[in-house]
């Protein structure tokens, strides 16, 4: 094993760790960019809505994981001082000035712009001040059937507390005056809508005039509120909403049976510490300072809103919508030619490594591979590593099927993947009662690495052994991502790999010494060494004066190591190219530093998602996908694996598509300035427009 060189320790002295607010802030730069997707006047308009939707639910992580982290750190740890001296208090407030600009804009969107945009198209969303008496009648009538038989008013006295309000639920304070049935007096009330409730309500088209016209759930609620509190007044009805910390803290040293434990703290998660209050603009303020009081909250963590308190789930429209003209242009997958006639799919890796580019090849492969596995006589073991896989998974019955058949099926279950925790405990015990083997993977170490290997019995010139089947993937084994997010996946039954596969499959379910392996670096082991030594190798080259070359591509890039390296191999005259969809705190194009790194963020249909690095390496063009970004817990806490493409043919493929694409487009691609602040790039009347998802679309669509 590649042991970790000191120059690495010296590195880290000089460069200190991650910047706690730059880390924070890059993740709310991302949500700009996101929200500037949503702007584009360009885009479909349903899409712009979607978008919009997506900075939401982007917002709503941030607060439950970082914004509540630096709110531990406020509380716990007084003395905690950021890199560049800030305290978490300080931090905390700079970083809610900027959510709080962003939610002001996502709003003004929303009302100015979107929702005026969507009734030109005859989408419109109906107001409680334009209601119809037709519409009312209908809205009433809704009410009492569907909703009303749901809701649990609950009337604030010395008998009834504020109620405990589940993380992120939608809830109505209301304000009331008068005498209940029994003479009790409560100036207020909580109303929660449960969640099966959808939050948008379609109204007939006879009522609208429209194929589509909408309802809130909330302005429904508004309009009929009176009838839960017959005989009283209503002097105020506000829409809230509270967002939790939703970070499980699991002491894994301490824990003897780490299932148990988690499926113990997973109903906890809906009552953490209070993060984030969102109130209709229109709340009163003395409800308002009511509300803060009941969660523990200050100022900064109020948001007013002019609109739905929660965006996300305006996601449904779009979904219920039935206007392509409105929408991205759909486009179908296409499938490896070798692939193309549906043959033996074993057969066909035998023949050669097959690479698929998700979502613009199709996820299918993957799901037949281990199908055909499953029912196969000559397959006669299974392991495979399951991160996100959501809760109805065709892979996941695929695997249940071959336990029954009598396979030998082993599955590395990570119960630590952030909320999908519940999903993996119910896979884990389905697959547990048919008799598969389920392992939890390391404590302290999360399996995040994306590996399947199926062990199948062949004849060969030796007689009848042992094959093994491989693939290897930069995203989850989750179908329905995989046509959201962009990926690739190779399939090989190369020795060498095969052999790597397993010895780290040997690690996760046994006991014992890590060995070394073929092709695959490995986290926590040789991956950053690896990478390191990668970015050395170019730096030396260029010293010596041969050509030097990195591109890479990634989620994150916050390892400090890492970024040393990247600026010494750059003072060296490395040209460096990093494609960097989310938080990066390298600044490229400072003088005497990091002139020769150019650092981009593509934002567009598809979530950026696939990790690619390449090393000219003298011409022998190395190139590695991996599992992994470039930050201290993949290097460091998590089991991950980066893979060769060994296959010359492919491996043009993976530079030119994954890489040189990107790094023509001028549709959705940013470029970062040295300040850290990103510009978008825009294409002249004298440059060809490139966008680098349709470029994919195009080229690799059936028969393309």
């Amino acid at each position: 094993m590649t042991p970790r060189p000191t120059l690495l320790r010296s590195r880290r002295q000089h460069f200190p760790p991650e910047n706690y607010f730059n880390r924070e802030l890059g993740l709310l730069a991302f949500n700009r960019r996101v929200l500037a997707q949503a702007q584009n006047t360009e885009a479909p308009l349903l899409e712009r809505l979607r978008f919009l939707c997506i900075v939401s639910s982007n917002l709503d992580e941030f607060f439950e994981i970082r914004a509540a982290g630096i709110k531990e750190q406020i509380k716990f740890n007084s003395s905690f001082r950021s890199v560049d001296g800030k305290t978490a208090q300080e931090v905390f407030r700079l970083l809610a000035d900027e959510a709080h600009a962003i939610v002001r804009e996502q709003y003004e969107l929303f009302n100015n712009d979107i929702l005026p945009r969507l009734a030109k198209e005859d989408i419109r969303f109906f107001r409680r001040s334009s209601w119809t008496e037709e519409q009312h009648a209908w809205i009433y009538d809704y009410f009492v059937r569907e909703v009303m038989p749901l809701l649990t008013p609950i009337g604030l006295d010395p008998s009834h507390p504020f109620p405990r309000v589940l993380n992120k639920s939608l809830n109505f304070a209301v304000e009331l005056e008068g005498k209940d049935a029994f003479g009790r007096s409560s100036n207020a009330a909580i109303v929660q809508a449960p969640r099966l409730l959808p939050r948008v309500i379609q109204l007939p088209e006879h009522l609208t005039g429209c194929k589509h016209g909408f309802v809130f759930l909330s302005s429904v609620l508004h309009g009929c509120v009176g009838h839960l509190f017959a005989g009283m007044e209503i002097k105020g009805c506000y829409q809230f909403r509270v967002t939790r910390n939703s970070d499980l803290f699991v002491d894994e040293e301490e824990v003897k049976n780490l299932r148990t434990k988690i499926q113990g703290e997973l109903p906890q998660r809906h009552f953490g510490d209070a993060v984030r209050l969102e109130v209709a603009d229109n709340c009163s303020p003395g409800m308002t300072r009511f509300l803060l009081e009941q969660f523990g909250l200050g100022d900064d963590d109020l948001y007013r809103v002019e609109g739905p308190v929660n965006l996300v789930r305006l996601m449904q429209v779009p979904d219920n919508v039935d206007r392509p003209d409105l929408k991205f242009p759909n486009f179908s997958p296409g499938m490896p030619k070798a692939l193309s006639r549906k043959p033996n799919i074993f057969a066909v890796i035998k023949a050669g490594d097959i690479l698929l580019h998700h979502p613009y090849q199709s996820f299918t492969p993957v799901i037949e591979m281990l199908a055909a596995a499953a029912t196969d006589p000559d397959v006669v073991a299974i392991k495979m590593t399951v991160y996100r896989t959501g809760t109805d998974s065709v892979l996941m019955r695929s695997l249940i099927r071959a336990a029954q058949n009598g396979k030998e099926v082993t599955v590395i279950v990570e119960l630590m993947a952030r909320f999908d925790e519940e999903a993996n405990i119910g896979w884990a015990t389905k697959l547990e009662e048919v008799g598969a083997h389920v392992v939890y993977g390391v404590v302290g170490y999360k399996t995040h690495s994306k590996m399947l290997m199926i062990v199948r019995r062949e004849d060969t010139e030796k007689g009848r052994q042992l094959r093994r089947y491989i693939h290897l993937g930069t995203g989850n084994y989750h179908p329905r991502t995989a046509r959201l997010y962009t990926d690739f996946a190779l399939l090989t039954c190369n020795e060498e790999i095969g052999a790597d596969v397993n010895e780290v499959f040997k690690q996760l379910t046994g006991l014992g010494r890590a060995e070394a392996l073929h092709h695959l670096w490995q986290a926590p082991f040789s991956l950053h060494a690896s990478i390191i030594t990668a970015i050395d190798a170019e730096a030396k080259a260029a010293r010596a004066g041969k050509r030097a070359r990195i591109m890479a591509k990634m989620n994150s890039l916050l390892e400090p190591e890492t970024i040393a390296a990247l600026y010494e191999a750059s003072q060296a005259g490395v040209k460096i190219d990093l494609i960097v969809r989310g938080v990066c705190t390298l600044r490229p194009g400072i003088p005497g530093l990091s002139e020769n790194i150019r650092v981009r963020s593509i934002v567009g249909r598809f979530l950026e998602h696939h990790r690619i690095f390449h090393f000219h390496a003298n011409g022998r063009e190395d190139v590695y996908l991996s599992s992994a970004d470039w930050m201290d817990r993949n290097f460091f806490r998590r089991i991950e694996l980066a893979f060769p493409i060994l296959d010359a043919k492919l491996k043009r493929r993976v530079i030119n598509e994954g890489l040189k694409t990107y790094l023509g487009d001028n549709c959705q691609a940013w470029e970062m300035k040295s300040d850290g602040s990103y510009q978008k790039k825009r294409h002249t009347a004298r440059t060809k427009v490139r966008c680098a998802q349709c470029e994919l679309i195009e080229l690799l669509k059936p028969g393309g």
